[in-house]
């Protein structure tokens, strides 16, 4: 266990705990929802389940896998017993399901950074086709708009260079690549948003992303903010768990946990200052409804954004559409790193295999475990619609199986804090590094949100994310 490995200090940690955190649900996803949720109403809501619930969830993670010195299951085991070891397991299992979806829109991302960048993907007509298609034939390695158009490649080029860097191990893998793209990734987006709030009727999405209109608050989208800030910040599957078995004890969790929530939230409040200025400048170009487009769901960066960089002419349309998909692409390699060192932690701790092999068998079967996500946009329409999942798409189904494992990890979690490891367990670990906390309000807000605020709410909320994804039964609350 000493050869485990470590990060070298404070900066090193929070730069990759941030990159975990930061990823495709704070450009991809986070911005379609504010969308259809009514911009800055659901920015509110966001905030406040960051605050009052995702933070003390994150500090208990990282809690116990620095208690522990362990991945996520060596951690639950040591500090819980055996039976609390198969939380662990669920979490590295839930990590494996995430990141076998989460490889394929990173490949989609990589595909899209070369075809605007290098390709002449800007001079169509059809975006909506282009995407149709893109996603539909993984096999196409013919050379259409300028590049091949496989996806299965661009997918494999992203596992195969998530692992190289985790190979690596802890300070000269995972710790240096964050330190490198978690600084490029805000001087992208920070560029980005300089442009974009120059362009014709910018600030009309300005307005509607920071202005809010209380009548658009719904039970929905305090939902959707809650799923959203967990599956964001990387909580309930073990990676915060296992980052955090790899910091010092010298080291102060809760200031070091709101600096990372900071940094995630900032990159998803800049990713909506950036999109919807482009959106509502789109709706300018064609006289039409911003809401038309800001509302489209997945497809939004995918066929929406790439017409907005068409109107911006050639050459910067080819600049900021590539900056903006390279942008994408550093997001999500930084999460694909956290979410492949949770197994390769387990096996590496548990069963004592070689990093290097573990690194690259584990994303060889994560690979082959997202064929049937690629495949469920058009080409196997047997995975295309599931009889079993309403009609929904085999990707759909595994995002969807995302959030539940997620929301049901940090339920466990808090129960495992409060009612079995021990609040004052936590205290202990907690006041390593920090002098001040026992006698801080933090302890008092972590003590009552662990307790009780946490559980209750995470658990009625998985109920209601099960009746509504598995059997839809909506409008439950």
């Amino acid at each position: 266990m000493a050869n485990r490995g470590n990060f070298s200090g404070r900066i090193g940690f929070i730069l990759a705990a941030a990159g975990s955190a930061v990823g495709l649900g704070n450009i991809w996803r986070f911005p379609y929802l504010a969308g259809e949720n009514g911009g800055a109403i659901f920015l509110l809501v966001y905030l406040g389940c960051i605050l009052l619930l995702c933070y003390p969830v994150m500090v208990g993670e990282i809690a116990i896998g620095r208690a522990a010195n362990s991945d996520a299951y060596g951690s639950y085991n040591k500090l819980g017993g055996k039976k609390w070891g198969y939380l662990g397991l669920f979490g590295i299992i839930a990590g494996i399901l995430i990141l076998s979806f989460y490889n394929v829109v990173a490949g989609w991302a990589f595909g899209y950074f070369l075809h605007i960048s290098f390709g002449d993907l800007l001079n169509l007509q059809d975006f909506g086709g282009f995407f149709g298609a893109f996603v539909n034939d993984i096999l196409d390695v013919s050379s259409a708009h300028g590049l091949a158009n496989s996806n299965l490649i661009f997918s494999l080029f992203f596992m195969v260079f998530t692992a190289i860097i985790v190979s690596q191990g802890i300070q000269k893998g995972i710790e240096a690549s964050n330190k490198i793209m978690m600084p490029s990734l805000y001087l992208i987006l920070l560029g980005i948003i300089v442009y974009s709030l120059t362009l014709p009727n910018a600030f009309s999405g300005v307005k509607f992303y920071l202005v809010p209109d209380f009548s658009e608050l719904k039970i929905q989208t305090v939902v959707d903010g809650l799923k959203q800030a967990f599956f964001s910040l990387s909580l309930g599957m073990g990676a915060l768990i296992t980052y955090g078995s790899y910091l010092s004890k010298k080291e102060n969790i809760t200031s070091s946990a709101a600096v990372i929530s900071i940094a995630d939230t900032s990159v998803a409040f800049f990713s909506g200052l950036m999109v919807f200025p482009l959106v509502h400048f789109l709706a300018f170009k064609l006289n039409i409804n911003p809401t038309e487009i800001g509302t489209s769901g997945p497809p939004l960066i995918f066929v929406v954004l790439p017409q907005i960089f068409h109107e911006m002419g050639p050459i910067l349309g080819r600049i900021i559409g590539g900056s903006f998909f390279l942008l994408v692409c550093f997001a999500a390699l930084t999460s694909t790193i956290s979410l492949l060192e949770v197994p390769v932690a387990y096996l590496v701790d548990q069963k004592k295999y070689n990093r290097k092999g573990v690194v690259w068998a584990m994303a060889l079967i994560i690979f082959v475990c997202g064929l049937p996500s690629m495949v469920s946009q058009g080409m196997m329409p047997a995975l295309n619609k599931l009889g079993f999942y309403r009609g929904q798409d085999f990707l759909t189904f595994i995002s969807d199986m995302s959030d539940i494992c997620l929301t049901v990890g940090g339920c466990l979690m808090s129960i495992f804090i409060s009612r079995r490891w021990g609040i004052h367990n936590m205290d202990a670990e907690l006041a390593n590094g920090n002098n001040n906390y026992m006698t801080s309000r933090v302890r008092k807000f972590l003590h009552i949100t662990l307790k009780w605020i946490a559980p209750i709410l995470l658990g009625f909320l998985s109920i209601v994310i099960i009746l509504e994804k598995f059997f839809g039964i909506e409008n439950l609350i």
